[in-house]
């Protein structure tokens, strides 16, 4: 009987149709998220790769050494990973069928750029680093492309 009342209020007051374009509503995207981060994958290799060795007699100094190291390592793997999620949910929630064939190589640059943020947290390494930071420039203009916006690139380093 319930079934059958909700039934007739369904068809009384039926429930309007809608579309969206992404799971979210739209303005919510924006590939900032992923230039900061990885610009911190990038600031936190240059780090790593500065940082000095102190003498191994120096136990002192080889114990501050190794703190400012695995910190710098996991802000380093941390920011990768934030990177990474954040070009995932622009790919898979933001960019559709439609925008393929604006840019065909979308789904290879999105797959290499995450690949790229795996890279970077197993590596110290600054081509990496640097590349990382490429792609999320070329996600940048694609993603702003599609919205018919010029929003600059900028660092903030």
């Amino acid at each position: 009987m319930l079934k059958q009342a909700i039934a007739k209020l369904k068809e009384w007051f039926p429930a309007p149709e809608v579309h969206a374009h992404c799971d979210g509503p739209c303005g919510v995207y924006d590939p900032a998220a992923a230039r900061i981060t990885a610009e911190a994958v990038l600031s936190m290799t240059k780090k790593i790769l500065e940082l000095e060795v102190p003498a191994p007699n120096d136990a002192k100094a080889m114990v501050a050494y190794q703190n400012t190291l695995s910190r710098y390592i996991q802000i380093k793997e941390e920011q990768a990973q934030k990177t990474k999620e954040d070009i995932l949910i622009l790919w898979t929630d933001y960019f559709k069928p439609p925008h393929l064939e604006q840019y065909p190589d979308l789904h290879d640059t999105f797959w290499k750029a995450a690949k790229l943020c795996s890279a970077c947290k197993v590596e110290v390494s600054l081509e990496h680093a640097n590349e990382l930071m490429a792609a999320v420039e070329t996600i940048h203009k694609m993603f702003w492309a599609t919205k018919n916006r010029d929003i600059v690139w900028y660092k903030a380093s």
